[in-house]
């Protein structure tokens, strides 16, 4: 779900980028919006790799109760 979730964001991030009406360079308004939503989808799309790849591993049998390392940093 949270796979399913993080690339809902990120594709209406991307949509919200091509409709806005203004640019990085139009004023302190659009430089503030498009640096702190552009930081948190490149927040959200690094955090959509991790999980992805621990997903990735789940599947394969990679954890164990004893090395799951990987999943705890991911989460």
């Amino acid at each position: 779900m949270t796979l399913l979730l993080a690339v809902i964001f990120t594709l209406l991030q991307v949509g919200e980028y091509l409709e806005a009406p203004f640019n990085i360079s139009d004023s302190i308004y659009g430089t503030i919006f498009f640096s702190l939503t552009g930081l948190h989808g490149f927040h959200v799309i690094i955090g959509t790799i991790f999980i992805t790849v621990c997903f990735y591993r789940l599947l394969n049998l990679h954890f164990s109760t004893g090395h799951h390392i990987g999943f705890e940093l991911a989460s």
